[in-house]
């Protein structure tokens, strides 16, 4: 079995001499290409990462981080990472990050509808999905059929990896030196010839099974300008273009009742949004920046 050998890079990393990372033997990097569902929440360093990763011959994946609190709201995130990575070829799949504590507190069905809701919205669009996850909450909080159905990126920081189902890539550690990266970083094997089947399908931006996709912002935008009708019209013109009607409905009704920092302040200071990092979770969540919000509450403190 032939295995790639490879790591998974974002901000943190700053800036990266990817023609070194090729040459110490790396040969794919997965690459975050943001996290939440905002477009305002694309890594800074994605497309320097994804331009330089190209340029140095490497095959490219990218991974959007999530903070979904509902199967709606992760695909609002899959809709963003389909507006972020728009006009790109990836090699490697597109890959929903499943780690928060709140998510797996909430239950197996919960997360399983989270990892579901992403990846089929990212295959609907003509991407190879696949969900990072580390072992034990895999094993705990993902149903076995969605566990198989996209491809699985595994991290346990160990000699072996402890998992019996089939998976394709194995993060094995996070303190990897490689050439090019300051500092320690994330290694990776993979035992599945992802390049040859994401290009043999067409998929990824290669062929024409990749359609392009507008922000959920920009369509919220043209439906609050009236561009795309009310009711049923608007509901079927969403779909057959390829959006999804009520993770735009929803993000509607979410701006229509928006409330002012002002507002959302002070019901902070009265704990009605409870405590970080929970807090944060649950602004973000409706809509709100967290660090907006907290600088008006220290204001008014």
């Amino acid at each position: 079995m032939t295995t790639f050998k490879g790591t998974d890079v974002s901000q943190w990393q700053g800036n990266i001499n990817f023609n070194a990372v090729k040459a110490s033997g790396i040969d794919f990097v997965i690459i975050r290409a943001g996290y939440g569902h905002s477009t305002s929440q694309k890594d800074p360093y994605f497309e320097q990462n994804y331009i330089r990763a190209k340029n140095a011959g490497l095959n490219v994946g990218a991974y959007w981080y999530s903070y979904a609190d509902s199967a709606s709201d992760a695909k609002i995130e899959a809709d963003t990472c389909l507006y972020v990575i728009a006009g790109k070829q990836f090699d490697y799949p597109i890959c929903f990050d499943l780690e928060e504590r709140s998510q797996f507190n909430r239950g197996s069905n919960f997360c399983s509808a989270l990892v579901s809701a992403f990846c089929s919205e990212i295959e609907a669009h003509g991407y190879y999905a696949g969900l990072y996850i580390s072992r034990s909450p895999l094993q705990t909080y993902i149903s076995s059929d969605v566990a198989k159905r996209y491809a699985l990126w595994i991290a346990e920081y160990n000699n072996r990896l402890n998992y019996s189902g089939e998976y394709g890539i194995w993060q094995y550690s996070s303190t990897g030196d490689v050439s090019g990266i300051s500092g320690s970083v994330d290694m990776d094997y993979s035992y599945i010839d992802y390049p040859a089947i994401i290009k043999q399908k067409g998929l990824n931006g290669y062929g024409t099974n990749t359609k392009a996709l507008k922000s959920t912002d920009e369509i919220v935008k043209e439906v609050l300008a009236g561009q795309w009708g009310n009711g049923d019209e608007r509901k079927n013109r969403l779909t057959a273009a390829g959006y999804n009607y009520d993770t735009i409905q929803a993000t509607i009704n979410q701006q229509l009742n928006a409330k002012s920092a002002d507002d959302i302040a002070h019901e902070v200071i009265l704990g009605k949004w409870g405590n970080d990092p929970q807090r944060s979770q649950n602004l973000r969540a409706a809509g709100y920046d967290p660090a907006t919000i907290q600088k008006r509450v220290n204001q008014l403190l």
